[in-house]
């Protein structure tokens, strides 16, 4: 597998090309705190090329304008345009599917934008979905969960201070499409778990059939 960085047209990243593409792509984004070179971003970019996906793991437009610090939350209708970028870039090097994925904000972002342009992405994959801030539940990110039409995967940790699984179980009740959890044990916001990028790509896989 070979990988290679790319810029332009708004978005920066690095993509990774599969030794035996499938004509599918995923399109993966970072967290609130990080960048497109996250370990769990990395990790889960390699596995899915492994299994013919051509992988972009890219930065948010508020990361390309800075190198730290939080995104605003009046940025992240922007945030959300860098998404689309992402995965219309994609679409246009591949004849199939195209996934649109990221780890907490930045999956929250992305399933944001897929909602608001339906169609573009054929699945997600979230990565620990902030689903309200720690100890807030009633605070929930879940208004716009029954406009949900875009299959998706969402991996969640048993420990994460953003949602436990019975909350996430309750709240992906509201999805009116396709949606798949896959628990990882003892794992908090951070997802660090040995061979959870492997699981991740074959669960992938039998959402989206690629």
């Amino acid at each position: 597998m070979d990988s290679a960085a790319v810029s332009g047209a708004g978005f920066r990243g690095v993509l990774h090309y599969p030794h035996k593409p499938n004509g599918c792509a995923l399109a993966l984004t970072h967290g609130a705190g990080s960048d497109c070179h996250a370990p769990l971003l990395t990790e889960v970019a390699c596995a899915c090329a492994e299994a013919g996906l051509l992988v972009l793991r890219y930065d948010l437009p508020f990361r390309q304008q800075r190198p730290k610090g939080p995104p605003s939350p009046a940025a992240a209708a922007r945030d959300r345009e860098g998404v689309v970028r992402a995965v219309e870039m994609l679409r246009g090097r591949v004849p199939g599917q195209a996934i649109a994925g990221g780890h907490s904000y930045g999956g929250r972002q992305t399933a944001m934008a897929m909602s608001e342009n339906p169609g573009l992405a054929d699945a997600l994959l979230l990565l620990s979905y902030p689903l309200h801030p720690p100890n807030h539940p009633e605070k929930p990110r879940t208004a716009f969960f029954p406009a949900w039409r875009t299959p998706a995967l969402f991996v969640h940790g048993t420990h994460d201070p953003f949602g436990t699984l019975d909350e996430m179980r309750a709240a992906l009740r509201q999805i009116p499409a396709r949606v798949e959890l896959l628990p990882v044990e003892g794992a908090g916001h951070d997802l660090k778990c040995a061979s959870l990028a492997g699981a991740i790509a074959e669960r992938l896989r039998a959402l989206v059939l690629f």
